[in-house]
């Protein structure tokens, strides 16, 4: 079984860069900025994130920066709060199989943001758990947000609740001022939902679902990423109550999963888990369900 590799690179113009590997596939982690995941893919080949050309290599200053790639956040969404820069330094330390980077404590929400990266070896399989620390004075309800930007050119897939309720409703569906139910990138299916990438789609497109079977699908370069987590059925979550969030643009597409809302006292935290796989030589279907289905099989779990 191939040994995780760990070693300090310069890539796409950050000098301090933490490349993680097994032979297979391999993530990247930025260290002058962050903590962010700038890469993912296999070894060699495409990148499955989103890097945004004009931030790369970039660092320091006061305005926030969409480089690309995996970051964390906190729910539910509000300026200037979400949007403290993360351009500054961050701390890493390796654990077995990964390492551990953490953000310096942000100044104004108080906020102290961590991320444990971990690859197994012999597979394309990731943990990344989430953990944010409140570090003022006073309590703060929050959702720990993980946010993965893709690369363009993909398809999204998230799977429609299934389960039985009666005569009550099964599954919650947020929609934004500017999403548009008619847009052609969107098919709502009996079993899936599908977002298309389109990069010659300036106007945003944004939903938020319950996503109950806690994971999403992504394919794009003849690969298949899927992200999972854990969804709680009787937990309260931001936005009218969803879990899972999606938001496209003509540059990339957001997979967005949430963790319960949580009262977080000084010095407590809140994690979140996500489990990342990656699949090779996989077609991107048709928006069918019938073809989605087959393509998702033996590959899912759900």
């Amino acid at each position: 079984m191939t040994e995780v590799m760990i070693k300090m690179i310069p890539y796409s113009g950050w000098e301090h860069c933490v490349h993680i590997s097994n032979g297979i596939v391999d993530l990247i982690v930025t260290t002058d900025v962050g903590p962010r995941i700038i890469r993912y893919g296999f070894l060699g080949q495409a990148n499955e994130m989103c890097q945004v050309a004009a931030m790369q290599g970039k660092t320091g200053g006061d305005e926030w920066k969409i480089y690309g790639g995996h970051r964390l956040w906190h729910s539910p969404e509000a300026k200037p709060r979400s949007y403290e820069p993360d351009n500054s330094p961050v701390v890493w330390e390796t654990i077995p199989n990964g390492i551990r980077t953490i953000q310096q404590i942000e100044p104004k929400a108080l906020m102290k943001k961590e991320m444990e990266i971990t690859l197994a070896s012999g597979s394309t399989k990731v943990k990344i758990l989430h953990r944010i620390t409140n570090t003022g004075l006073w309590p703060v309800t929050l959702s720990a947000w993980a946010l993965t930007v893709m690369a363009p050119g993909g398809k999204e897939v998230v799977p429609q609740s299934q389960r039985d309720t009666g005569l009550l409703g099964n599954r919650v569906l947020a929609l934004w001022p500017y999403t548009n139910m008619q847009d052609h990138r969107v098919y709502w299916g009996q079993k899936f939902i599908a977002l298309q990438q389109d990069p010659n789609m300036e106007p945003p497109f944004k939903f938020g679902f319950t996503n109950e079977d806690g994971w999403a699908a992504y394919f794009n370069h003849h690969h298949l990423f899927v992200k999972y987590y854990t969804h709680q059925i009787e937990a309260s979550y931001p936005d009218y109550g969803v879990s899972y969030e999606t938001y496209t643009t003509d540059f990339m597409l957001e997979m967005e999963s949430l963790s319960p809302l949580t009262l977080i006292q000084p010095d407590g935290k809140v994690e979140h888990l996500e489990k990342w796989e990656l699949f090779d030589d996989v077609s991107m279907p048709a928006s069918c369900d019938e073809e989605i289905e087959a393509s998702l099989a033996g590959r899912v779990k759900k």
